[in-house]
């Protein structure tokens, strides 16, 4: 009896699906499996193992260091992992000792860029089989087993950029913990939005990345050019539970794996350092099922001309988004970066409100049936954690739910209505998340701590940094 077995971490449905994965690994045609967990950061990490090594794998998973999950964006430790003390109150973390990954069979794709590379997902337990408490896919697990037997269900619309790859920036010089950034070119001019001519300067390129997204079995709905230069938008068909997020952690590996095959350079950073970009974000809809019926349509009666157009649950969980925004954008905005999206009259929120069918407000309600009744929130940044993006926002609703909380009239005017902005910096987000006594019961307080950790190492080495603006400001006048 294997690892997976033993520990009872499978459910039919996964065994049934690791069955056919090793029948297709017997038929010949893989050569190799990476097996991958989202971190922290919402990025990849894993490795990778012969088609040979395969059964061992889905029988006892494989180990990989838990220094991993202490680490900031640019690969820095930032917590003591080699000191008698326990790391983060785990003393399984103590020394980097070793994790599990646990593959879930049933997320398994071939690469389509990649001939005889096959992909499987995993979450993380320890070495005595328990999950790991900082394993981002298992807290959205956690917080979706708080529904009530609902369904949260969440569809993404989220704008990268991609540019021609002029530099990679690889020599020797340039290495640095992070190293230096490529040299790139655009694509179009922008400022076209949704332009077939601009459409048509990217097609080449965005011809590849289709045809691998929809190799990988992604619902992709749509590609689209959005405003700024080199800008495009994606969209995927709605899905259930870990559906979304799954979908975005691949997605946005994929597209960056594939345009650097075919020299070019995707970022999912909010607001590239480059002349004439604009910031990119990433819209979530979403909405919660009971037995495949959306519950967030009224029921019926006269609605009122300054309350949203929702059924009593759904308005308290659009009263949860509004009354917890300043804490959930520590995890929709987890960039430094990404606060310089929040500005007036920008299509971005600046503060917590909703509106009907209004791209200003940060929370749009859209539809008009049970199928279609939604709420689209403006106010995540591309680079977020897709896991905690998702959990955070849940979070939230069923607070909302839990307190019967009103959200307030509808904004005609989003950006002159009277609410609470949101902040205006990853500083002040991680001051609201750690205030928010309610979010955290739900998320975890021992998961926000640990988070916020991490996002304050940051902010503190940026703040030893000199920056391009302090140079042009102080350098020649003083």
């Amino acid at each position: 009896m294997g690892f997976i077995e033993r520990h009872g971490l499978w459910n039919p449905e996964q065994a049934a699906a690791a069955r056919e994965i090793l029948g297709r690994a017997e038929s010949g045609g893989m050569k190799v499996v990476r097996l991958v967990f989202a971190d922290q950061h919402g990025l990849l990490r894993g490795k990778t193992v012969t088609v040979g090594e395969l059964p061992n794998v889905l029988r006892d998973g494989t180990g990989i260091a838990s220094s991993l999950l202490a680490k900031d964006t640019s690969g820095r430790t930032v917590f003591p992992l080699f000191t008698k003390e326990t790391p983060l109150g785990l003393p399984e973390l103590r020394g980097a000792a070793d994790m599990v990954m646990v593959p879930d069979p049933s997320t398994f794709r071939m690469l389509p860029w990649s001939p005889g590379t096959g992909w499987l997902l995993c979450d993380l337990r320890f070495t005595s089989g328990t999950p790991v408490p900082l394993c981002t896919r298992g807290l959205l697990r956690s917080v979706l087993d708080q529904a009530g037997g609902l369904t949260y269900r969440t569809g993404l619309e989220v704008e990268f950029h991609l540019f021609r790859l002029d530099d990679p920036r690889l020599g020797p010089g340039d290495q640095g913990q992070p190293g230096a950034a490529p040299e790139v070119g655009m694509l179009n001019h922008g400022y076209q939005y949704l332009s077939e001519l601009r459409y048509d300067e990217l097609d080449p390129i965005l011809d590849v990345l289709r045809a691998n997204i929809e190799g990988l079995g992604l619902p992709l709905r749509s590609l689209e050019v959005e405003f700024g230069p080199s800008q495009v938008e994606l969209t995927l068909q709605p899905a259930d539970g870990l559906g979304t997020a799954d979908a975005m952690v691949l997605l946005r590996s994929a597209v960056k794996q594939v345009a650097a095959r075919h020299g070019h350079h995707a970022t999912f950073m909010c607001r590239p350092h480059l002349p004439g970009v604009f910031s990119s974000g990433w819209h979530l809809h979403q909405s919660m099922v009971r037995d495949g019926v959306g519950v967030f349509a009224p029921e019926g009666g006269e609605l009122t001309a300054s309350g949203p157009p929702l059924s009593p649950y759904g308005t308290a969980f659009l009263g949860g988004l509004l009354r917890h925004a300043r804490a959930t954008s520590a995890f929709s905005t987890p960039t430094l970066n990404g606060f310089k999206r929040f500005r007036s009259l920008s299509l971005a929120p600046d503060r917590a409100v909703w509106g009907r069918d209004n791209r200003g407000a940060m929370v749009r309600v859209l539809g008009d049936g049970p199928s279609s009744t939604r709420l689209e929130n403006r106010i995540g940044e591309p680079a977020a954690n897709p896991y905690l993006y998702l959990a955070s926002q849940l979070a939230a609703g069923l607070e909302g739910v839990a307190g019967d909380l009103e959200p307030g009239p509808a904004a005609d005017e989003p950006y002159a209505a009277r609410a609470e902005p949101l902040p205006r910096s990853l500083g002040e987000a991680l001051d609201a998340l750690e205030s928010d006594r309610m979010l955290a019961d739900r998320l975890g307080k021992d998961f926000v701590a640990y988070y916020t950790s991490i996002k304050r190492a940051e902010i503190d080495r940026f703040s030893q940094e000199v920056t391009d603006w302090e140079q042009r400001e102080y350098f020649r006048v003083f």
